[in-house]
C-alpha cells in the first residue's frame, strides 16, 4: 500500500457569469494545497492576463501538434477556442499526492472522470436565474453584445448537464456558495480513498507524519 495522500482533481464548472472563477480564486488563497492546473488555450489573452498565470496561452498550429502527441489529459473546443489540461501536470500530481483545482467546462470534466474516475471530484456552480446570469454577464462589460448572446445560448447547453456533477452548488450569495464549495473540498480530502493510508499508518502503530502521509490541513 502506497504511503501517499491520494490527491483530488477537483473540477469546478459553470457557465460563463456563474461565479465559479471568483470562488476558485477564492478556494486557492485559503488552502495552499491546492494547486491551480493551468490550461493551454488558444484564445487570446485578456487584459491582466499572463502567459502561464491564468493560461498558456499559445496557437492554432501549436495546439493541434500537442493533441497530435497526445499531450492533454482532456481538451475542448468552448466559445469558438479551444483549451486543454496537461496530461504531464495530471500524472506528476497523481503521482505525488497533489490535489489539483481545474476551472473548465462540462466536456473536460467528462474527460476526466473517465480517465480517471476515482481520483475526479465535479462541481457544478448554478446562476440563481438565468435572467441574473444574463444581468451579470452585462455587466461585466468585457465582452461585445453578440458575444454575450452567444454565452447565453451556451449557458442553456451546459445547464442541462449537471446530471454529470457529483455536487451542486446554487451562487445566488457569494459567500454562501463558497461556503459549500470549501465544504465539499474539505469533505474530499478525508474520504476513506484518500486517508486509508493514514489509517492503516496508525494501526501499525507508527504516527502519521513519520511516513509524510498528508493529514488533512487547515487553512491559512
Amino acid at each position: 500500500m502506497s504511503n501517499k495522500y491520494r490527491g483530488i482533481l477537483f473540477v469546478v464548472s459553470s457557465p460563463s457569469g456563474a461565479g465559479k472563477t471568483t470562488l476558485c480564486t477564492r478556494l486557492r488563497s485559503e488552502f495552499e494545497e491546492l494547486r491551480f492546473s493551468v490550461s493551454y488555450t488558444t484564445r487570446s489573452p485578456r487584459p491582466g492576463e499572463s502567459n502561464g498565470r491564468e493560461y498558456h496561452f499559445v496557437d492554432h498550429a501549436d495546439f493541434t501538434e500537442m493533441v497530435a502527441r497526445d499531450e492533454f489529459a482532456e481538451y475542448a473546443l468552448v466559445h469558438g477556442n479551444t483549451y486543454g489540461t496537461s496530461a504531464q501536470l495530471v500524472s506528476e500530481a497523481l503521482a505525488s499526492g497533489v490535489d489539483l483545482l481545474f476551472d473548465i467546462d462540462y466536456q473536460g470534466g467528462r474527460q476526466l472522470k473517465a480517465k480517471f474516475p476515482g481520483d475526479v471530484v465535479l462541481v457544478f456552480i448554478l446562476p440563481p436565474s438565468l435572467a441574473e446570469l444574463e444581468r451579470r454577464l452585462r455587466s461585466r462589460n468585457t465582452d461585445a453584445a453578440e458575444v454575450i448572446e452567444r454565452r447565453l445560448r451556451v449557458a442553456k447547453d451546459e445547464l442541462r448537464r449537471y446530471v454529470e456533477y457529483d455536487y451542486i452548488i446554487v451562487n445566488d450569495n457569494l459567500d454562501r456558495a463558497y461556503d459549500l464549495l470549501r465544504s465539499v473540498y474539505v469533505a474530499e480530502t478525508v474520504r476513506c480513498v484518500r486517508q486509508r493510508a493514514a489509517a492503516e499508518t496508525v494501526l501499525s502503530g507508527q504516527q502519521v507524519l513519520d511516513i509524510g502521509v498528508r493529514p488533512p490541513r487547515e487553512p491559512r
